[in-house]
């Protein structure tokens, strides 16, 4: 079965980023703007178990790496990390909160 897929991936600066541009070209792979690729993924019986196996015989990961894969099942699009987690956003803080009132009941 073939599945449409987007990846994101932060590798760091010493990231084996030629492993994952060659893996993403042997899957014909297309840009989708930084750090961001559309793909047809070729899988059996688990898509992300097979996704994410194909990716670390391929790619040298290390802890520190996040892959992010976003893809549509059963209608409705699902997303995770298969590497990695989510971290603090860099535009957190910018926009406007409501003030937090620091109150505890005891």
């Amino acid at each position: 079965m073939k599945q449409l897929c987007w990846l994101s991936f932060d590798l760091g600066v010493k990231g084996d980023y030629e492993g994952l541009y060659r893996w993403l070209d042997n899957c014909g792979a297309k840009e989708c703007g930084t750090s961001t690729a559309a793909l047809h993924f070729e899988w059996q019986s688990d898509f992300l178990s097979e996704l994410k196996e194909d990716l670390e015989i391929n790619v040298e990961l290390s802890k520190h790496d996040r892959v992010y894969v976003i893809w549509r099942e059963d209608a409705k699009l699902k997303g995770r990390f298969i590497f990695g987690q989510r971290k603090a956003a860099p535009w957190s803080g910018y926009g406007v909160q409501q003030p937090q009132v620091d109150e505890e009941e005891f």
